[in-house]
């Protein structure tokens, strides 16, 4: 999707998608269900970052007909949004600070679930895939060294200084890493634990929009 890079944005948000906004991680269970066997070798290398996302998500994507891609949409079709993300949308629009969904994931998967929601974000940054091929091929605008969605560059586009991040997993250790303010749980908040990270758990978005109000009184 284009996009205007927002040079001297204030604050804003940068929240994950799949296990944070969603209640489970949809992304891993489309590589499980649509790609079992390579799932079950190559997610534990990555999940002991003995094999980087950019190699592992990739291999797992584009061993994925291309004619599957419509199951793929509808096996995510009716997933469950974690409790209080329409309320702290309301928040947010309210203290004019803006939402923008980093997945790692795919972006079809995003726009499906969110629903009309999509239009009360500022923007999807996700990953895309050509279908003219026999198999699903990865694009992604913010392709990094080691991550195909590079949120840190995407959190570059609109601040580094008032920038907040919503995570759960391995996916967004990078972005919680140099983001100033980082509410984490799950994976997570174990790894930010080993960095040695300072974060803010959190279960629902609930607990994220009073922590919210909080800080910006």
């Amino acid at each position: 999707m284009p996009y205007a890079p927002i040079i001297h944005m204030n604050r804003v948000i940068l929240c994950d998608f799949d296990g944070t906004i969603t209640v489970e991680e949809t992304f891993v269970a489309v590589l499980k269900h649509f790609a079992p066997e390579l799932a079950a070798r190559l997610l534990p290398e990555m999940y002991h970052r003995r094999l980087t996302l950019r190699q592992g998500v990739r291999e797992i994507l584009e061993s994925i007909p291309s004619s599957r891609y419509p199951e793929i949409l509808e096996f995510n079709k009716d997933r469950e949004i974690r409790p209080g993300f329409t309320e702290l949308l309301d928040f947010l629009e309210s203290e004019a600070v803006p939402l923008v969904v980093v997945s790692g994931g795919l972006r079809g998967m995003v726009e499906v679930v969110l629903g009309a929601l999509k239009e009360r974000v500022r923007a999807i940054h996700a990953i895309d895939v050509d279908l003219s091929n026999s198999h699903l091929r990865v694009i992604s605008e913010f392709e990094g060294e080691t991550d195909l969605m590079d949120k840190v560059r995407v959190m570059s586009q609109y601040s580094s200084l008032g920038a907040i991040a919503i995570g759960d997993s391995l996916t967004d250790l990078n972005l919680a890493l140099a983001a100033p303010v980082v509410f984490a749980r799950d994976r997570l908040a174990y790894y930010l634990e080993q960095h040695q990270k300072s974060y803010i758990p959190w279960n629902d978005f609930f607990e994220i929009r009073s922590h919210l109000t909080q800080m910006w009184k």
